[in-house]
């Protein structure tokens, strides 16, 4: 993806809507990091804020208690500022946008023999950022997740060009002795979180992963489908295998087609085939946020375009609407997730009033009209639930009330997320726990962070 259309992007998401982008830009560049910042984390444990904020040198104001406030209430962010401290006090310094873009640009940068200590190192600088931005209210919801999404994306798509022309060169790829994935016809499909730029600090990113037999002669076949199952299989190593540096994005490749026989790349006309003749329920609603990420785009969105009519069906499918619902019941009673509530340990993702209800409603909705309502096909949670309003398929005040929750739930699995790099959807089940959520998201009231949060999720049940 061009790094200019990034900035782009995040530009267009920061900018007031009264701005043209040239002016939007112009004043961004104008503003220091003090200015942009709106809330900031407290600190938990003030000495180890102190601590860690006092290598770089700041004055009182807000850039200072920003740093401490987060030094101080998340080990794992506490971490990171003592790791990159030298790459941090530069950052500083400049438009947190042009930070990321610069971030985004080294991708393309790292050798293929680099990849894996590479990526790593970028990810962790983008964590720390990313986290800073949304704990200083910089960046919004969307802006925090397309940021994590957009690193997701370059880091898969460079790291797909770098394997794809290694074993184009080695002779492995039938008729392709050069050239990426474009040219041979591999493309990966982004779906959930990913495919909808919403991804989470801990998110596992949901992939198919997809090659065009039509580039291939019918003899070329079997040898071409190995390597592309070779190539996936390394490039979901460069991204999870944890190693001293770390990882980049945990990986998930459960999504396609009957995945306990298909290997984990398979033909664009097997897929479909698969999803004419037995796709199911939860497959179309899986299918409502993908989209091509890396590799061959055309090929990727003119697959996806072939599968509308399974997508987006004209007709009302109840059976589909009810097998996932029970699915998501069944993922609820796997996990211990009915019975009384209670806040302390609560899950805010699959638990009773959390993100996947307020997700389901959503998504829901749009798999009973989007057949016939083209313009309730989005792929976003809060872009579907103001379509649904906009269509007056769904009040506006309901509308508005789950799109508050569906953020500021968010923002809680963010903080939650934050405080150890760690891949949970809990609620903290101790006082402490409960302290030092609410202070790394700048409520100092604790009795008021878990009486608003409790509110919210009786709310959306």
């Amino acid at each position: 993806m061009d790094i200019d259309f990034c900035l782009q992007k995040t530009l267009w998401q920061i900018v007031p809507p009264a701005l043209t982008p040239e002016a939007g830009r112009a004043q961004l560049l104008c503003m220091s990091l003090s200015d942009l910042i709106t809330r900031t984390a407290l600190p938990f444990d003030h000495a180890k804020g102190d601590e860690i904020a006092a290598p770089f040198g700041l004055q009182a104001g807000p850039v200072r208690d920003l740093l401490t406030g987060v030094a101080g209430s998340s080990p794992y962010l506490a971490g990171l500022m003592g790791r990159e401290q030298a790459w941090l006090a530069g950052a500083l310094q400049h438009d947190p946008n042009q930070v990321l873009n610069d971030l985004l640009g080294r991708i393309q940068a790292i050798p293929l023999a680099d990849l894996k200590p590479g990526l790593r190192g970028l990810k962790r600088k983008l964590a720390l950022w990313t986290a800073l931005m949304d704990l200083g209210g910089v960046w919004s919801l969307m802006q925090v997740t397309t940021a994590l999404t957009l690193f997701a994306e370059q880091a898969l798509d460079h790291t797909m060009q770098l394997l794809v022309g290694a074993e184009a060169e080695r002779g492995k790829i039938p008729g392709h002795s050069e050239g990426g994935p474009g040219s041979a016809g591999m493309v990966m499909l982004a779906m959930g979180k990913m495919g909808a730029y919403e991804l989470n600090y801990s998110s596992d990113i949901d992939l198919i992963c997809l090659f065009d037999q039509d580039r291939f002669a019918p003899s070329d076949y079997a040898e071409a489908r190995a390597a592309f199952v070779k190539i996936t299989r390394r490039a979901m190593g460069v991204m999870s295998d944890i190693t001293s540096d770390g990882y980049v994005f945990r990986t998930d490749l459960r999504l396609r087609p009957d995945p306990s026989v298909t290997p984990v790349c398979i033909a664009i006309e097997a897929a479909e085939r698969y999803y004419e003749s037995v796709g199911r329920g939860w497959e179309r609603a899986a299918h409502i946020k993908a989209r091509a990420c890396a590799g061959d785009i055309v090929a990727g969105e003119a697959y996806l375009d072939r599968l509308t009519p399974f997508i987006w069906r004209k007709h009302l499918d109840y059976v589909a609407l009810r097998d996932n619902d029970e699915m998501r019941q069944r993922i609820r009673e796997h996990k211990g997730l009915t019975g009384s509530f209670a806040l302390e340990g609560h899950n805010i993702k699959l638990g009773a009033g959390g993100i996947r209800e307020i997700e389901f409603y959503t998504q829901t909705h749009q798999m009973i009209l989007g057949g016939r309502a083209p313009g309730l096909r989005q792929k976003g949670t809060v872009a579907a639930l103001a379509a649904l309003a906009g269509d007056n398929r769904v009040g506006r005040d309901v509308a508005e009330a789950l799109t508050d929750h569906y953020q500021a739930h968010r923002r809680v699995e963010h903080g939650i997320q934050m405080i150890n790099d760690a891949q949970t959807h809990d609620v903290p089940k101790d006082a402490d726990g409960l302290k030092r959520l609410s202070y790394l998201m700048g409520e100092g009231d604790v009795d008021r962070f878990c009486t608003d949060l409790s509110d919210r999720l009786r709310h959306v049940t």
